[in-house]
């Protein structure tokens, strides 16, 4: 990406507010929700998003938001790019006919759906959220589309936090791109 592209990397990154400690003692969690707090920084996101994605993934049919701050993105991206938004949500948040698929947390484990009709065989989706920690939705949510035979292209996140290794837990067929990076 050329040095306007990280201009704009950085500046979202100097919106980005640290809280030590929350949820609980030991955490620093990274609060993106500070960084769009004015309508500026939303439209920069924006920009680098669809910027993104037209240079990274510019075959993409579908952009897939994790719950739940995948959400908040993923329904104007698609929409910009006139492509399909779909949602993959905990268990018992979507009506109709789900596909669903189990995985294990750190203490316990969780399952993350998608409408079956939603998606068709070959799809070409990208999965987005907001943080990659240690990868485990993300991973879940790649394993999920792939039980409906659609074609995961990559993911797009807004954080990594490179310390987690999140990154091995994806399957490596699976491209990752991070806008910022933190330790």
């Amino acid at each position: 990406m050329d040095s306007d592209y990280t201009k704009k990397v950085d500046e979202l990154k100097s919106k980005i507010k640290s809280f030590p400690d929350f949820p609980k003692e030991g955490i620093l969690f990274w609060d993106i929700f500070s960084a769009l707090s004015d309508g500026h920084t939303c439209k920069l996101l924006q920009s680098l998003l669809v910027e993104t994605i037209r240079n990274k993934y510019p075959d993409v049919e579908a952009v897939v938001g994790l719950e739940s701050r995948g959400f908040l993105f993923s329904f104007s991206v698609a929409a910009e790019l006139g492509i399909a938004c779909l949602p993959i949500r905990k268990k018992g948040k979507l009506p109709g006919e789900v596909l669903s698929y189990k995985y294990d947390l750190e203490y316990g484990s969780d399952i993350l759906e998608i409408q079956k009709d939603s998606i068709r065989p070959g799809l070409k989706c990208l999965i987005i959220d907001d943080l990659i920690a240690t990868g485990g939705s993300i991973a879940a949510a790649a394993k999920l589309l792939r039980t409906c035979k659609a074609n995961v292209i990559g993911t797009l996140v807004i954080i990594e936090l490179t310390g987690l290794n999140g990154r091995r837990n994806i399957p490596e067929a699976i491209h990752v791109h991070s806008l910022i990076t933190y330790d």
